[in-house]
């Protein structure tokens, strides 16, 4: 299925106000508000929307700290990578793992308390990672942009 504007601008205000009633979001994109539950629940089952979530602020769940962790691999093989992505999504600490082209061959957003909490986090689950030869991490001094919403 293609998207039509009504969906893109549907989709576009779903990303950055997911809590909006079906009858205000219809309004403001001039539907009526059947037509407009028909088009969501239409992206919901072909998966243009995956989920609707709350996005809770790291200060004030005591993870204000932003790690970035690049690592390198002994080897490329495909058993070397199913091992390695399988133990990685157990970290719970762990946001993001992508797989990259590039000097790393995955690079992870991980969330600490503080530089104690990640020499914990590196010491409990990143030196046990299967594969792996080289490990870099960067820590984000400040957020200077942060969006969970896609271009539409």
């Amino acid at each position: 299925m293609s998207l039509d504007l009504n969906d893109r601008r549907l989709l576009a205000i779903l990303q950055k106000r997911g809590r909006i009633s079906n009858a205000e979001l219809a309004d403001e994109i001039n539907l009526s508000a059947s037509a407009c539950h028909r088009r969501v629940q239409r992206l919901e089952t072909e998966g243009y929307i995956k989920g609707y979530v709350a996005l809770l602020d790291a200060r004030k769940m005591g993870v204000p700290a932003t790690v970035f962790v690049e690592i390198t691999l002994n080897t490329q093989a495909d058993e070397v990578l199913e091992s390695f992505e399988k133990a990685v999504a157990r970290i719970p600490d762990v946001l993001e793992c992508h797989l990259t082209a590039g000097s790393a061959d995955y690079i992870l957003k991980i969330v600490a308390e503080d530089t104690e909490d990640f020499a914990r986090i590196h010491r409990q689950y990143l030196t046990r990672l299967p594969g792996v030869a080289k490990m870099q991490s960067s820590f984000a001094l400040r957020t200077v942009f942060k969006t969970t919403a896609l271009p539409v």
